[in-house]
């Protein structure tokens, strides 16, 4: 019997099933965090291991990050479709790069206050914000809540402070050793970091940003303009597959970790689950997250975050607030329903 006829039809049938939608090639999105394989990574982890980007017809690679600044450096490149990043840090790339022909955007909100703050041992003497007063202070260069301490020194009328910069790892020993009065950072990464190094959380004076006075935005998911552009409707589909595992996330934050450490086998589940509820707790399910509504902003508070960045970063032109926000790819009111009452 001929071979001939058998191979063509199977060919034919093969190219077909490879060409039909049922069988259509998910759209491939290379994502950034803006840190580690730590507990609040688990808000994108956990979609992608529960199938949720694929069922979006989505093939979402998810990779570690050093920095807000770097993430946004990276999609703006094209090294990655999409990330998540502090607000601020968008803010100042497209304050700074006018002329930039790629400039990320934020589509949707996820830490509605800036999880940035003051950490001191109680041994110093520090209790409130008007003691930093001429204080030595400690963080790295890129630190956010470094970068935005101007904002925070005029909310609460801080005098002069020094800065010593140093690697993160360093940054909480440094302060254990008594090199530096205190240090700025995210109060669920440097709290536990404190901890971890045997401080006891009885002992640290935490002084958060959003309960003295500074009403930034924290962490947002962005998308590079190629992507927005070529691929609308798969922004979209992350978007609302992000919020779906979200909700997932907040709901039994313990679970959702074993999402992290699959991909960090050397994680301390206890640990990155108290990191993630703290994250959730303060950032994430925050009185103003519920009042503006998950994934949402509020156009004056952007505003005026985007006139407080221009000033405290110093930054080469004013920040546009609406050049650094879409909101046009948010999912329906009722996917972007994942908050406990």
């Amino acid at each position: 019997m001929p071979l001939r006829p058998f191979f063509a039809t199977t060919l034919a049938a093969a190219v077909l099933a490879a060409t039909s939608p049922a069988h259509a090639q998910n759209t491939p999105i290379k994502f950034q965090l803006d840190w580690r394989f730590e507990g609040p990574a688990a808000l994108f982890l956990t979609p992608a291991a529960k199938g949720y980007f694929k069922d979006a017809r989505l093939d979402v690679t998810v990779d570690a990050g050093n920095g807000s600044g770097g993430t946004v450096t990276r999609v703006a490149s094209g090294a990655y479709d999409m990330g998540f990043a502090d607000l601020a840090a968008l803010m100042e790339f497209h304050a700074n790069n006018v002329d930039a022909p790629n400039k990320p955007v934020a589509v949707m909100m996820v830490y509605n206050d800036t999880p940035a703050s003051v950490m001191a041992l109680k041994k110093s003497g520090i209790r409130t914000p008007a003691d930093l007063s001429g204080k030595k202070l400690g963080a790295p260069v890129f630190d956010a809540g470094r970068r935005a301490f101007p904002i925070f020194a005029k909310a609460n009328a801080i005098g002069n402070v020094t800065w010593t910069a140093m690697d993160p790892a360093l940054r909480e020993t440094m302060l254990i050793r008594g090199d530096i009065d205190a240090i700025t950072g995210f109060t669920f990464t440097s709290l536990l970091n404190l901890e971890a190094r045997g401080v006891k959380a009885e002992d640290v004076v935490v002084l958060p940003y959003p309960v003295h006075g500074v009403k930034l935005y924290g962490n947002v998911i962005i998308a590079s303009p190629k992507m927005i552009k070529e691929n609308p409707a798969a922004v979209k589909a992350f978007l609302v597959a992000f919020a779906k595992g979200a909700k997932d996330v907040i709901a039994n934050p313990a679970a959702a970790i074993a999402d992290v450490k699959a991909r960090d086998g050397i994680v301390n589940p206890e640990l990155e689950t108290r990191r993630l509820k703290l994250a959730i707790d303060t950032v994430v399910n925050s009185p103003n997250a519920r009042a503006e509504g998950f994934g949402q902003v509020n156009g004056a508070r952007l505003s005026l975050m985007a006139s407080q960045v221009s000033d405290a970063f110093n930054t080469k032109t004013r920040v546009n607030p609406e050049a650094v926000w879409n909101a046009s790819f948010l999912p329906t009111k009722a996917e972007l329903n994942v908050l406990p009452k």
